[in-house]
């Protein structure tokens, strides 16, 4: 399935990308990869950071393509979108999907749940979104940037 077929079964909405909304959007997730590496947070604390730093950033490859997430299953589309937009492999979308999960029970269920092994897991995936992001969007969507 391509994006235009997510649009026609209304998983996404036709969307104009601004240079402004872009550059905000990757201010959002250099913000939060700046601050998920502070000192003293919680593995949990850490995930949920550098998780929302990487959701930006898929965000933000969704906007630029064209297309916003449509309510209903926001998160997983806009995770999922990675593979239409920046060519992201299944292995990447697999290892974010599993950490939506954790966050969710992190946030929502019981403290305590992430290791700090998952929390460096989950910072390095967004740190390589960040790169990676920002390239294709470079390459594909200039004027965004």
């Amino acid at each position: 399935m391509s994006l235009n077929d997510w649009l026609k079964n209304g998983w996404l909405m036709a969307h104009k990308p601004t240079k402004r909304e872009i550059q905000d959007l990757l201010g959002v997730a250099d913000r939060d990869l700046h601050d998920c590496q502070a000192p003293g947070l919680s593995a949990d604390w850490r995930l949920t950071i550098a998780y929302n730093a990487a959701l930006q950033l898929a965000t933000a490859s969704l906007a630029a393509a064209g297309y916003r997430a449509a309510r209903e299953s926001h998160h997983f589309r806009v995770i999922q979108a990675l593979q239409h937009t920046i060519g992201a492999k299944q292995q990447l979308l697999d290892q974010f999907e599993a950490f939506r999960k954790k966050r969710n029970l992190g946030n929502y269920e019981r403290a305590g749940v992430i290791s700090d092994h998952e929390a460096k897991a989950m910072i390095d995936l967004a740190q390589h979104l960040r790169a990676t992001v920002e390239a294709w969007i470079r390459a594909k969507h200039r004027k965004l940037l």
